[in-house]
């Protein structure tokens, strides 16, 4: 619901109220976002005083208390006074970079406001608001429309920025952030969600310092290091109580996350694209949006919040073509041969798979062009007929004929140059002129600014999918971006091409979606190395990480899914001893951590023992009966993997808290171990559930706040699951 009376703009969702003012100068001030209250002016709160070094404004005549270096605000400028974080910087035409907004006017409109060539939540004019602010430099009048769609039942507030120059000389914008957000107290933690490759985001926490704070990517992708979703909360914030912020930003490209603990003890958080090479020339009349940014607050501590954007993400982000049924359960064949198989080696896996009520194989890399190892042969998207007799058309009937469906492998934003693409268009791959190029993966990257590129590849991968009844994409980018240079775009327009590039990733998707409603694509980045609210518009799931070891994948999980639901976690039962780290763990356990994501197998399903298969078909059987109980249920993190080694666990709770399903995986074994006791949540406490079809029935109560006990297991990384019905 949005409220407006004279100039003060209050937001409200079931738990949160969000609100901003346009003061007498203009100036638009933050008052508040917290735990929801009335529709009162909170600019009370703001306590003008005259301090040292920080300037005032024309307007504010001889008033010294009245500056913008101490006021909150709701997008911050540069060059007039403000010297925290600024929202946007600009050079004008006359080498400037001063930027002085103003407020000129606002609108609410019904429904959830879209963004052209960019991803964002959607909505009906019953589910969310928008409200529009506009903002103008009188100078240069330079014009900033901040958008705010307001979901009221889900807590969600989203925001996103269109820089318009109604000027009459060119602008050169140098920072544009989705969102400013200004707090009155710098007594925060900042959590933020940081790795590596095959080790993606591990929380971290520390509290704000003076000074600013900021994670990132600088390589033209999301990255494994960091993931742009952060939190704030008050340092005594946890699961289940406390006030927390969670800000996610749709962009799968290079972002900034910063945080300022000014010298007043409050606290900026500005979101947006990196302003690492980043310089956008706005002609006059010309635009320019940002990414949204997505915040949620809650009031009760993380697991609130999770829920909250768990359910945003799965119901007003995701356009997935098995909406309201379950996603196919899959087996890719990576693992299983890397790039050493044949069409009657597909065959055989598939034959395997078929008994275990396994919906699709899914062939990966290695079988187009002369792709024989990962040091050639991008590009080229035509069907390696060594490897694959007759194409596609001969080998996807032999796996449907055994019920099985088929899907492939892709990597479209690569080239390697011994392709004959490369040969024929070495001007299409980011290379600077005069310089060697650098290669990531053997490979270099597409110029996907240029739609000839990307028409040409669109082209080469629809004959592919319309050969077939191809019914999933996996779609890789496994290299970050170097040499980034196109040759179809100016010198002095350079700095756009990061930027560029990810709008035309996102006009390349959006093309699938459009004429292939019934694809499902899974994203990629040599596994979570693009896995952001960007991508999930387009992928409505994302493989994980390459690292399919089931200890890592647990903490691998558990910082995934502070933002980003169970539904979106591509996640598979891979061989042991694991490629990755060479672990060891039972087949079981596999299963059930796999289990709680997009589910499948990454292994040769040929060479599977009788009791190996046995327990294949139990765990299909099992993720079946409970699909919608883990991909549409609440998530709960029981334990922290990072803090106690001796077990983790997890629970998913229906809506109505009548069914949970809790699974628990224990660490390396030891000698004379304490005994377990697990506390449940999210139950009913008036309910009565019996465990696993037990005859004693246990009430919520007991069972969240006693405990439930866990049986001793021997041997190193066993688990079990709990299935809870109520009476």
């Amino acid at each position: 619901m949005i409220h407006v009376e004279q100039n003060v703009f209050t937001l409200h969702t079931r738990r949160t109220t969000y609100q901003c003012k346009a003061d007498g100068h203009g100036v638009l001030l933050h008052t508040y976002y917290g735990p929801r209250v009335g529709d009162d002016d909170l600019s009370y709160l703001i306590r003008p005083a005259d301090r040292g070094f920080s300037p005032n404004p024309s307007e504010a005549g001889r008033d010294r208390n009245y500056s913008l270096d101490t006021l909150p605000q709701e997008y911050s400028t540069c060059g007039v006074g403000d010297y925290r974080l600024p929202a946007v910087v600009a050079e004008n035409a006359d080498g400037s970079q001063i930027v002085d907004l103003r407020f000129v006017r606002s609108e609410v409109r019904p429904g959830k406001y879209a963004l052209e060539g960019l991803p964002a939540f959607y909505a009906d004019a019953a589910e969310a608001d928008t409200l529009v602010l506009t903002l103008q430099d009188r100078t240069t009048r330079l014009t900033v429309e901040l958008y705010y769609g307001v979901f009221e039942e889900s807590d969600l507030i989203c925001r996103a920025a269109r820089i318009v120059n109604h000027g009459s000389a060119p602008v050169r914008l140098l920072r544009a952030c989705s969102a400013c957000l200004d707090f009155p107290s710098d007594a925060l933690d900042l959590i933020t969600f940081d790795g590596r490759h095959t080790m993606e985001r591990e929380p971290s926490r520390a509290p704000l310092r003076p000074g600013v704070q900021s994670v990132g990517s600088i390589r033209g992708a999301s990255s494994h290091q960091h993931n742009p979703f952060v939190m704030l909360c008050e340092p005594g914030a946890s699961e289940d109580y406390g006030l927390c912020y969670g800000a996610a930003l749709l962009y799968s490209g290079g972002f900034e996350a910063a945080a300022e603990a000014d010298q007043f003890h409050s606290a900026r958080l500005t979101l947006g694209v990196s302003p690492y090479h980043f310089c956008w020339t706005l002609e006059p009349g010309e635009a320019f949006t940002t990414p949204e940014a997505a915040f949620i607050c809650s009031p009760d501590g993380f697991a609130a919040m999770s829920h909250r954007f768990h359910r945003a993400i799965r119901r007003n982000l995701c356009r997935d073509p098995y909406s309201g049924r379950r996603r196919p359960l899959l087996v890719n064949n990576w693992e299983a041969t890397l790039f050493d198989f044949n069409a009657d080696k597909l065959v055989e896996i598939a034959q395997a798979a078929a008994p275990l009520g396994i919906d699709m194989l899914v062939m990966d890399d290695g079988w187009f062009g002369k792709r024989c190892s990962d040091f050639g042969g991008l590009g080229d998207w035509t069907v390696n007929e060594e490897k694959l007799p007759g194409g596609l058309e001969a080998l996807a009937p032999r796996i449907h004929a055994l019920g099985l469906d088929f899907g492939i492998w892709i990597e479209p934003e690569m080239v390697c140059e011994d392709s004959e693409l490369y040969a024929q268009h070495p001007d299409w791959a980011f290379r600077a002129p005069g310089r060697a190029p650098t290669r990531g993966r053997s490979q270099l990257v597409l110029d996907f600014t240029r739609e000839e590129v990307r028409d040409h590849i669109y082209r080469a991968l629809c004959k592919a999918i319309r050969s077939t009844d191809i019914r999933y994409l996996k779609w890789d980018f496994n290299r970050s971006l170097s040499d980034v240079w196109s040759a179809a775009i100016p010198p002095e327009r350079q700095g756009e091409v990061y930027h560029r590039y990810v709008l035309g990733l996102y006009d390349m998707l959006e093309r699938f979606h459009r004429d292939f409603p019934d694809l499902l694509i899974e994203g990629c980045s040599g596994g979570g190395g693009r896995f952001d609210a960007g991508m999930l518009y387009y992928t409505p799931q994302i493989w994980c990480s390459d690292n399919t070891d089931a200890i890592d994948r647990l903490r691998i999980h558990y910082g995934t899914s502070f933002c980003y639901p169970v539904s979106s976690m591509g996640s598979h039962v891979s061989a042991v001893p694991n490629d990755q780290t060479g672990r060891v763990t039972p087949l079981e356990t596999r299963g059930i951590v796999a289990m709680s994501g997009a589910f499948g197998y990454e292994l040769d399903l040929s060479r599977c023992t009788e009791d190996e298969r046995a327990i294949m078909a139990r765990q299909n059987a099992d993720y079946q009966r409970y699909y919608g109980l883990i991909h549409e249920g609440d998530y709960y993190r029981l334990t922290d993997p990072f803090a106690d080694p001796q077990y983790t666990a997890w629970a998913h709770v229906s809506a109505d808290k009548r069914e949970a399903l809790v699974s628990l995986v224990t660490g390396a074994a030891r000698s004379a171990l304490p005994f377990v006791t697990l506390r449940l949540k999210g139950l009913d406490g008036s309910l009565h559930y019996r465990v696993n079809g037990s005859q004693q029935a246990y009430s919520g109560s007991a069972l969240m706040h006693a405990g439930y006990p866990i049986p001793p297991m021997r041997g190193d990384y066993q688990a079990m699951q709990l299935h809870l019905v109520a009476e």
